[in-house]
């Protein structure tokens, strides 16, 4: 008899999921731009909405349709070299080298700080980043139990303690949201501006990094056959995508109310702190620190999960454990020294990988109605390329920004390159890549890979 999932099974994994995704930024973004939007937060809602919860959904979708099990499989349709550099980059920046040290350091700041005194931050921040990556080192030992840990525990009493401060929010607002004031950037174009903040949130990497968790937990839990995980995996995807738009439009809404109470803050962080506060006093902050610490650390576990479960296929030679331990104690070391300059040099990095992600992704999704053939795989991506790298130097370091090489590149890529000021400046050599690639491969008809999608 086949095995099959239930619909509890599905809530699991769709938990497990959301998750994995919802860490500390995912939690501030969308206060900020409540703040910012005001009255006008419906429709730039809907813009975040868009990119914040469509792009890692297609990237979900990606994963099972293309009945891969992660990066490094979506990434051959390219070549295996392309695939083996782009998929140890993606997964060292999103993990020991960027995101995992960040989750650290923000979940200290956020929840920690405001009870010391700023004299003793570093020697606190150290002691916290060892009990924070010793935890997370605790829970990623065992892959197959990552189910258990986030799914089933730690993301419910995230929930639990987020549903606290949500339903005092609007069981007692803040003030209306039709009499918030718009700020200047909010005043025109108030989709596309949620939009683009949906977009740099950076789950569509999440959603890929990901795959292999979700394609490894749903085989653990009986399912062999490729096409039923497949479908598993975009059933979960769904609850987790659903439940994230629910989160993000209460907590957008939930920013906007706050003006009624406490001007415009830097961050979505300093106005959540305020919100709790306002509340509950001191057991307001006490339950922020336990919001943003429990975020951080199921996001912690299922990076170094995704990252080492992902590293021993790449290099067999070296154990699991081995690899748990490295995306443990790296971060550790990079919440505490260096951290600015690792971001520094990290983030170009970052916004190299994206627009390749996010070309694979659609590729992938459209495959079938070019036969996967690899031409147009090679070509949209050579093309996305030089995009990227654009992209990559904008956000570099000022030292390397202001030589004159790379003035150059960046006026000619704001000249020629449409909305790529918007980070997106991909789009339009993605459509010529993907032509030339589509003529390409029907002067050579015999050159491409039938479709392995039923």
């Amino acid at each position: 008899m086949k095995k099959t999932l239930g619909w509890r099974e599905y809530l699991y994994i769709g938990s497990m999921l959301f998750g994995l995704f919802f860490g500390a930024g995912n939690l501030i973004f969308p206060v900020h731009m409540g703040q910012e939007a005001g009255s006008a937060i419906s429709m730039a809602n809907l813009g975040f909405l868009v990119t914040g919860i469509g792009l890692p959904f297609l990237g979900v979708i990606a994963i099972g349709v293309s009945k891969s099990e992660g990066v490094f499989d979506l990434a051959k349709r390219v070549n295996k070299r392309y695939a083996l550099i782009f998929t140890v980059l993606l997964y060292l920046v999103i993990g020991p080298f960027f995101a995992l040290p960040r989750l650290a350091t923000t979940s200290f700041e956020v929840g920690l700080a405001p009870f010391i005194d700023p004299a003793i931050h570093p020697a606190f921040l150290a002691l916290f980043s060892v009990l924070f990556f010793l935890a997370a080192w605790f829970f990623s030992r065992k892959p197959s139990k990552i189910l258990d840990y986030v799914g089933k525990f730690l993301n419910p009493l995230f929930l639990i303690l987020l549903g606290i401060l949500l339903l005092l929010g609007f069981l007692k607002p803040l003030g209306t949201i039709s009499d918030m004031a718009v700020q200047p950037s909010y005043q025109t174009n108030t989709f596309i501006n949620g939009f683009t903040q949906g977009y740099n949130t950076l789950d569509a990497l999440a959603a890929l990094a990901f795959g292999i968790i979700i394609v490894t937990t749903i085989r653990n839990m009986g399912i062999t056959e490729p096409s039923e995980i497949a479908k598993d995996t975009i059933k979960s995807g769904s609850i987790s995508i659903l439940l994230m738009g629910i989160i993000y439009t209460l907590l957008s809404f939930l920013g906007a109310m706050s003006l009624g109470e406490f001007p415009l803050s830097a961050n979505g962080g300093i106005a959540l702190a305020q919100i709790a506060n306002y509340y509950l006093g001191t057991a307001g902050s006490i339950l922020l620190a336990g919001i943003v610490i429990i975020a951080c650390l199921k996001t912690g576990i299922g990076l170094i999960t995704a990252c080492s479960e992902t590293f021993v296929k790449l290099f067999p030679s070296r154990s699991y454990g081995f690899y748990v331990a490295v995306a443990s104690i790296l971060p550790c070391i990079f919440a505490n020294v260096g951290l600015t300059k690792i971001i520094q040099f990290s983030t170009p990095v970052l916004m190299f990988i994206y627009p390749l992600a996010m070309t694979l992704i659609l590729l992938v999704l459209i495959g079938p109605l070019f036969k996967h053939r690899p031409h147009v795989y090679k070509m949209t991506t050579y093309f996305t390329l030089i995009a990227a790298i654009a992209d990559a130097l904008l956000a570099s370091p000022a030292f390397l920004k202001d030589t004159f090489l790379v003035k150059g590149i960046l006026k000619f890529a704001t000249d020629y390159l449409p909305f790529f000021t918007m980070g997106m400046g991909w789009i339009l050599p993605a459509i010529i890549g993907f032509v030339v690639g589509i003529i390409w491969s029907l002067f050579q008809p015999n050159a491409f890979r039938e479709s392995t999608i039923e």
